[in-house]
């Protein structure tokens, strides 16, 4: 059971204070400031919001408690019949999740991984989900043989974060919009697509540089924000066209992660720094210029320098472009602009300038075993401008918050960003009045190179309907690109891929606020346009302002939640925590940097390997999540998928329904990967494993007919896996069982029971036996007779599981086995999964 009092609290704090000398105070002031009883989000002021950088949701939080983590038992079916969690390179060395030590290990120093958009869908593969291991080798000499990939952290080695999660609610079903790197996604976060306009032929800007290079035209959603006359701000202590460099950009800059300097409408180009950046840009690339001239006149084959001359080629047209930016920039091109654009502009690059310290570090004496040593901080207050307005009461409605790359959490800086989340909590948190009305979101932009056991909820490609398909209505190309489409845009081939543009893979996501406290979990499926979303809700139902994002795209609108399930009335409950000592945490994370690599990865063998299959809950080579469950927020999904042959024999009809009648107009729609094992196609790939994606949308039904010809003649075997565990499986031989299997979920009148009530039809011309039997709650089996051209039903009785299932239906004389399993959203709060948590 998650904690509920303050004892409780106090005693996972002085756990944490003895692992990591880290107890921040923040968490306690927040629980000590109440607003009135019964309060909604809907009384809320502000929405701060900060995205941070490149780490997957198993990474940071696959052993905490009550998730969807390590002890997850209903995961993608990999080809090679191995747990998910078993991941193979192509030398055939297999690995499980392994602990990364932050501090007795040089891990936080050791560089980012690959999380280009070509190494993202080479881990996807197609769905498989099996490509980790090669596509996220680390290119940092020394590493490449170090499973990295596979590496996790604990609550030993995140305290803060962990009780940050503790305190308020994590969403474990939250991914990445875009299945590449952090531009991108940002795009989508900023504006709900990363579309020029929303048509499947217009270009896709799915690469870094396609966004970072600028002269992005649609519309954002902070121009919809001031078109409405919602107040609106973007923090940063210093844009990325700052002219700083080295640690002083790393520290000071803002890393190139507000998106808004990329967007024509916000006029970077008229910001005092911007020059000085210029100039920085001109020598790099003066310098790689001078570079590739050099590698060209070194070339002796007369072929070989035709892809150097036309880098070279690129290097002076960008050079030239910077030259024309320049020379129109600053005060100059401030002075041309409207009110209106003046405005967007101070509003998007609000920075620390009042500061006379927010481009200067000072030196931090420590000492790491006797020895003296010093390392480089900000002087000044990276967070001043934020902390002003919060301390004056001036916070807008809506923050954006943007930190530097040794705040952001990016895998290729240190990890120094709890600190800087911290400092946010302590800020928001010392001002009551501000906080009464606060709701702060923290999430992560993507998941660099780590892995992640859940698989994208991607579209399908339209030109492929055996790839999946959505509602009607929904265009799925809006959502996919193809090969074709990059090279075009410049891309090498040989990096060029075709493939969803969504979802990528989970991230962490926090919501902290009055409303949201108490160590909940949330497993609604979101992703970055869900933010948007929310805004969308909050500011109609709040101030009856209309503000859409028209960029985000019926697909995501169909399966992505708007965050308002993460929230509860505000109920008095106490906790306690305390902030991070910013000089303390910083020489822990800087000691680190002298420490040997990691090493306790483990090469596992064919008998490891097969004893994991066989009973990974109960493997000591798995690791596992800590004990216990957690409240869950209530979701707003009715999901079916039923199973059972065509009338014609000739087909194993499915019945995706994501269903409207217990939730109403709250309703979700929902996707549904269907994975088709044991298949004799060609066209299957890694072990005649194939996969489709099906997006429902609240209210409607889809029937995918799968042929059973599709089959080896050992049988059939499908699966379908949907959001927060739902489950099914239909296994047997490909003649035509003598039972049809359907179910639903028990109703006392309006309401769910939280029962599932299983409807069982003989449509055969014999008396047949059916068992019903949980295999994972410990509830007693259930049998059946049921005459020839009858019916029955059994109902589950999951008041002991709170309502979470798992069992299996098999008619005796038949070998088809269904599987059902996951939990009945009755519209009230429960707990999550007790079989994850080990209390069944």
């Amino acid at each position: 059971m998650s904690m509920q009092t303050r004892r409780d609290f106090l005693k996972l704090a002085a756990m944490a204070s003895g692992a990591a000398a880290l107890l921040p105070e923040t968490i306690q002031r927040a629980y000590a400031i109440d607003p009135a009883p019964g309060s909604t989000f809907l009384d809320a002021e502000h929405i701060v919001i900060l995205m941070q950088e490149n780490r997957s949701f198993d990474h940071a939080f696959g052993a905490l408690q009550g998730v969807r983590g390590f002890n997850d038992p209903r995961t993608i079916p990999l080809a090679n019949g191995n747990s998910v969690f078993v991941q193979t390179d192509a030398a055939g060395h297999s690995y499980a999740p392994w602990r990364l030590d932050i501090r007795d290990t040089r891990i936080t120093w050791m560089g980012s991984l690959p999380h280009s958009r070509q190494s993202q869908v080479d881990a996807w593969n197609e769905g498989q989900h099996d490509g980790w291991l090669e596509a996220k080798r680390s290119g940092e000499k020394g590493y490449s043989d170090i499973p990295l990939t596979m590496g996790h952290y604990t609550r030993d080695d995140l305290p803060f974060y962990y009780a940050l999660a503790d305190a308020f609610t994590i969403c474990d079903q939250n991914y990445c919009s875009v299945m590449t790197s952090t531009s991108p996604n940002r795009s989508v976060f900023w504006t709900g697509t990363i579309r020029d306009q929303q048509r499947a032929d217009s270009k896709a800007h799915i690469r870094n540089e396609q966004i970072d290079d600028g002269g992005m035209t649609w519309k954002t959603f902070p121009e919809r924000l001031q078109e409405a006359g919602i107040s609106w701000k973007s923090y940063q202590n210093e844009l990325t066209r700052s002219g700083l460099s080295g640690e002083d950009e790393a520290w000071l800059a803002n890393f190139s992660d507000n998106v808004l300097e990329c967007f024509n409408a916000y006029n970077v180009e008229a910001h005092p720094g911007f020059a000085p950046a210029c100039q920085h840009l001109l020598s790099e690339l003066s310098i790689e210029a001078t570079r590739i001239e050099a590698e060209i006149a070194a070339q002796t084959d007369e072929g070989a320098p035709a892809k150097l001359r036309a880098r070279l080629a690129d290097t002076r047209s960008r050079i030239e472009a910077v030259k024309a930016a320049e020379a129109g920039s600053g005060k100059t091109r401030y002075e041309q602009l409207t009110a209106q654009e003046k405005a967007l502009h101070h509003a998007a690059f609000v920075t620390n300038a009042e500061d006379p310290d927010y481009h200067t570090l000072h030196t931090l004496p420590f000492e790491d075993n006797g020895k003296p040593k010093t390392m480089q901080v900000p002087k000044g207050d990276v967070l001043y401008q934020f902390r002003k307005d919060v301390n004056e009461g001036k916070l807008p409605t809506v923050s954006w918050l943007t930190a530097s790359e040794r705040f952001s959490d990016h895998p290729s800086s240190p990890w120094f960003g709890s600190w800087y989340v911290s400092e946010v909590m302590d800020i928001l948190t010392r001002n009551p009045e501000v906080w009464k009305k606060t709701i702060f979101i923290l999430t992560y932009d993507e998941n660099d190179g780590y892995f992640d056991h859940q698989p994208s909820f991607v579209a399908a490609d339209p030109k492929r309907p055996e790839t999946g398909g959505a509602s009607t209505g929904i265009d799925t190309g809006l959502e996919y690109i193809y090969k074709g489409d990059e090279v075009r845009q410049g891309v090498e081939e040989n990096e060029a891929r075709s493939g969803p543009i969504g979802m990528g893979f989970r991230v962490p996501m926090i919501v902290a606020s009055p409303w949201s406290r108490g160590g909940w979990i949330n497993s609604q499926l979101f992703d970055h346009s869900s933010t948007l979303m929310f805004l969308e809700q909050f500011l109609e139902r709040k101030a009856g302002k209309s503000v859409r994002e028209e960029n985000i795209s019926a697909w995501r609108r169909a399966i992505s939640g708007d965050l308002t399930s993460v929230f509860r009335p505000y109920e008095p409950k106490e906790a306690a925590l305390d902030w991070v000592d910013r000089s303390k945490f910083f020489v822990s994370i800087e000691k680190a940097r002298f420490k040997e690599p990691p090493s306790n990865f483990r090469k596992l063998t064919a008998e490891q390997i097969d004893q994991i299959n066989r009973a990974p809950s109960h493997s000591g080579l798995i690791v596992r999540q800590e004990a216990g469950i957690r409240p869950a927020c209530a979701l707003p999904y009715e999901l079916y998928a039923d199973g059972n042959h065509s009338e014609d024999g000739l087909h194993f009809e499915l019945c995706l329904r994501a269903a409207d009648q217990a939730h109403g107009s709250q309703a979700a729609g929902a996707p549904f990967n269907v994975y088709l094992r044991n298949t004799k196609s060609p066209s299957a790939k890694c072990g005649k494993l194939i996969s489709a994606t099906y997006a429902v949308r609240a209210g409607d039904t889809l029937t995918p007919q799968i042929p059973l010809s599709m089959f080896a003649d050992s049988g059939f075997e499908i699966e379908v896996l949907g959001p927060n565990g739902f489950y099914r499986s239909f296994r047997g031989k490909s003649n035509q069982s003598p039972l049809v299997v359907r179910t639903v979920y028990e109703r006392q009148g309006a309401k769910l029971t939280g029962n599932v009530l299983v409807h069982l039809s003989n449509p055969s011309q014999e008396t047949v036996g059916v068992a019903v039997e949980d295999i994972s709650y410990k509830s007693k089996p259930v049998t059946r007779r049921i005459k020839a051209g009858e019916q029955a039903s059994v109902v589950m009785d999951l008041k002991p599981s709170h309502s979470w299932y798992d069992f299996t239906v098999k008619a005796e004389t038949s070998d088809a086995v269904a599987r059902y399993a996951g939990r009945v959203e009755t519209g009230m709060h429960g707990f999550s999964d007790p079989l994850m948590g080990g209390v069944v």
